[in-house]
């Protein structure tokens, strides 16, 4: 009977929060990186924009117009209440564009992506996530360059697998890294499909040495 590796069911290592703490003692990381600051920070502002823009500007004209007839003047302290509260949910849009907007460098402190030897590791959130996908799951790696992205000089990368989707956002180099990671599925699929005694001598297997120029 096999042995369990008692370290995943010791307590501190069941609330990772470095990419570091993840590794195992025969992986190696391949390449790690971030979202470029300011283009992570440029897309939180101008995301939902102009929706918040609207809905302000809708919901201000209206809450000009009650002040401006006197309405809360005439109106009861309990209906006074329900406006404010009303147009306080009602703003749902804008609170929501106006979160991302302030959280945008906290977001990004904790954002990290890594590729290793055996698997993807996403660390992302304000509140610490982490994701995993292994290569064999994975099914297509895409790219996606918007306006701004192109000013800015970067990429989304967009992994679809069997256990869902992830994404990779804002990028530095979108197309080496993508053909990076692209290199690596292939090349471990195909270590993991191929039979060993049919490999060619310079395919070592699942053990292949990865290095990004």
């Amino acid at each position: 009977m096999s042995r369990y590796n008692e370290k995943y069911f010791n307590k501190d290592e069941m609330h990772c929060n470095s990419i570091d703490e993840l590794i195992d003692k025969n992986e190696e990381i391949l390449w790690r990186g971030k979202p470029k600051k300011s283009a992570f920070i440029w897309s939180k502002i101008l995301n939902l924009l102009p929706l918040a823009l609207l809905w302000i500007t809708f919901d201000g004209f209206f809450i000009y117009g009650i002040i401006k007839t006197g309405a809360f003047e005439q109106l009861g302290t309990i209906f006074v209440i329900f406006i404010v509260v009303f147009f306080l949910f009602h703003l749902a849009p804008f609170w929501i564009w106006l979160s991302n907007a302030l959280s945008a460098a906290l977001q990004h402190k904790n954002i990290e992506y890594a590729f290793t030897n055996k698997r993807i590791i996403i660390r992302s959130g304000i509140i610490v996530d982490i994701k995993i996908i292994y290569y064999m799951d994975i099914q297509t790696v895409n790219l996606k360059i918007g306006l701004i992205d192109r000013l800015l000089k970067v990429g989304d990368i967009y992994i679809t697998s069997k256990s869902g989707t992830a994404r990779l956002n804002d990028i530095e180099n979108p197309y080496k890294i993508l053909n990076f990671l692209q290199k690596i599925v292939n090349d471990i699929k195909t270590d993991m499909y191929y039979p060993n005694n049919l490999r060619p001598n310079e395919n070592k297997g699942y053990q292949t040495n990865y290095k990004i120029d």
